[in-house]
């Protein structure tokens, strides 16, 4: 049932909408011609109508596998070599691997956020965006594992510690 016009995703099914975070499909509703997801996003409770045919170029997608979130947690303990940047061309680097939305491209965010946040405070915002970034990798991790939130959150912390 996988194409490319946004039929791979049924009525029911948990989902990530970057930058928004987990969602359901609820229904399809048909408007002006057009046909649309109505997802209920779990951290606002509130509703959004996704165009169909627009579902994957946006960025909607299914929860992560267990064994790609079980990648993205051995990243979070990587260590590698941080680039030199200064801090808003971090922040324009850490923005863009947010709005990517794939817990890996999360993990990467965190990690190297953690990280340079022992060295020397955050800025305003990169704290705000490492605190964005740990919401969402816990939301959809404590979903894919059945495990709570806070539960997940000290998996997560232990794994940036190492």
């Amino acid at each position: 049932m996988e194409n490319t016009s946004g039929n791979r995703f049924s009525v029911d099914d948990l989902i990530i909408y970057p930058m928004r975070g987990i969602g359901k499909i609820e229904g399809l509703e048909n408007r002006l011609d057009k046909t649309y997801f109505r997802v209920r996003l779990k951290e606002a409770d509130s509703e959004v109508l996704v165009p169909r045919e627009n579902a994957e170029h946006i960025g909607l997608r299914h929860l992560a596998t267990e064994e790609e979130t079980e990648n993205a947690m051995r990243l979070l303990s990587e260590r590698r070599e941080e680039e030199n940047l200064d801090w808003k061309s971090r922040l324009q680097k850490n923005e863009s691997l947010l709005r990517e939305g794939t817990l890996s491209s999360l993990a990467t965010v965190l990690s190297s956020l953690y990280k340079r946040s022992k060295v020397r405070e955050l800025p305003t915002l990169e704290k705000k965006l490492y605190d964005n970034a740990l919401k969402m990798f816990i939301d959809e991790s404590s979903s894919v594992y059945g495990i709570s939130d806070e539960e997940m959150r000290k998996k997560v912390l232990a794994s940036l510690e190492s």
